[in-house]
């Protein structure tokens, strides 16, 4: 599995400025292959340390944890010599060490010749400080996500539609109609598959949709076990209440989050910790309403006004059992579900390219699904799930702010006119 953040770690390791580095993300979104992965490709070798495996590795951290004290334990604990420079020096499932997270420090400030990258969960990084303080500015820091389609078809050798696909996205030029077909059959797989690197992978093995769902369903389970972990019985029960329902809430005609469809006279104070927890752990994405189209966006948040994503739509698919035939073969019945799964395919996209993203309401009602903030400044985004690219809201934010250009993501191939960038559902992961 090929994973593109590979890059940012390659930067990581030749920066002067380097610091231990902190890879954070969802479980079982791929951090551990990766970083092995990287590893075995840029240093001599590699020493692991799991803090999930033996109570011996963390006794390890228990008494002096500056790094002369530590790297000749850690070289016995992993069964390899650490070189300056040359060995990667893996701290798996940190969160379950304090002492460990707190050691970065020593090694940024007295070590920093030492190459080691932390993972761990969103959650257990912020909840999980009892005693010990946070490194705060002694560590870098990289967020993983979900695979996103570009990577979805790395998985399948597909390098020569990416390439496509990205020139056409750059030229504005349309696809030809061999390679437009064959990206859109990969890209309905996906939305089955989704983008948890374990089920593209038996996917891809197989191509038994079966068996990926079998894999999501336990990432799934994993995930509602990991609530009762780290929360009291009560918040237990508001969070997984909060992550059913998710589904319920996207596939609604209003998609603004109303917390009393979670029960009849629910309030925010009541579930907002629970939401909370889940952005927290990585799970879901917000996307809140921006009052103002002027930079920065998040100063005119509406915080009381969002949308809420699942983390990835394979999830959310398994989650809502959806059929794998009924989303290949687009069957009439699924048609009151498309707009909302397809949406949050494009928040998902956007998310794994590190967009911060918001959406828009004029006072008359007229609606855009995304607004995006890049080097050309504020770029609306709307989002069909069928071949009807009308788009009145796109045109009243166009009259009512004159951006740059805006995009339409609908299932169409490339064009650009009269300052709207068309692109197929399928090329989302180019923006």
């Amino acid at each position: 599995m090929k994973r593109k953040i590979t890059k940012q770690l390659l930067d990581w390791k030749n920066s002067k400025f380097r610091k231990p580095l902190l890879l954070q993300g969802a479980r079982q979104v791929g951090k551990t292959y990766t970083l092995f992965d990287f590893g075995r490709q840029y240093y001599e070798n590699i020493a692991h340390i799991n803090f999930d495996t033996s109570t011996a590795i963390n006794a390890a951290f228990d008494e002096d944890i500056t790094p002369e004290k530590l790297i000749p334990k850690l070289s016995i604990l992993s069964g390899e010599k650490i070189v300056k420079e040359k060995t990667l020096i893996i701290f798996d499932e940190v969160q379950l060490c304090e002492r460990a997270l707190t050691s970065l420090k020593y090694f940024c400030e007295s070590a920093p010749e030492y190459h080691i990258a932390a993972s761990g969960s969103l959650l257990g990084i912020a909840v999980n400080r009892e005693k010990y303080s946070f490194p705060v500015g002694k560590v870098d820091r990289l967020y993983m996500f979900p695979m996103d389609f570009g990577e979805f078809l790395l998985a399948f050798e597909e390098n020569e539609l990416i390439d496509k696909i990205r020139f056409c996205f750059l030229e504005n030029k349309p696809m030809d109609a061999v390679h437009h077909k064959l990206a859109n059959e990969y890209y309905r797989k996906y939305l089955v598959t989704g983008g948890m690197p374990e089920a593209v992978w038996k996917y891809a093995d197989t191509q038994d949709f079966k068996i990926a769902r079998l894999t999501q369903s336990s990432i799934i389970a994993d995930y509602l076990d990991d609530m009762s972990k780290y929360n009291t019985s009560i918040e237990t029960r508001k969070t997984r209440a909060v992550y059913n329902n998710l589904t319920i809430q996207l596939f609604k005609a209003n998609t603004r989050y109303q917390y009393k469809m979670i029960k009849s006279g629910a309030r925010s104070s009541e579930f907002e910790g629970a939401l909370e927890w889940l952005e927290l752990a990585g799970l879901i994405d917000r996307c809140y309403l921006t009052e103002k189209i002027i930079l920065p966006l998040n100063n005119y948040r509406n915080p009381e006004s969002f949308k809420v994503y699942m983390s990835d739509i394979g999830l959310l698919c398994a989650q809502k059992a959806l059929k794998a035939e009924d989303i290949i073969y687009s069957v009439p019945s699924f048609n009151d579900f498309k707009g909302g799964m397809v949406e949050n395919y494009i928040g998902q996209q956007l998310r794994a390219n590190g967009y911060e993203k918001h959406c828009w309401v004029s006072g008359s009602g007229a609606e855009v699904d995304f607004v995006i903030q890049n080097e050309n400044g504020v770029i609306p985004i709307e989002v069909k799930s069928a071949d009807n690219t009308q788009a009145k809201s796109l045109n009243r934010y166009i009259e009512l702010y004159k951006p740059p250009y805006a995009v339409k993501i609908a299932d169409k191939n490339f064009g650009f006119e009269n300052g709207k960038k068309t692109i197929p559902l399928y090329a989302a992961f180019c923006l």
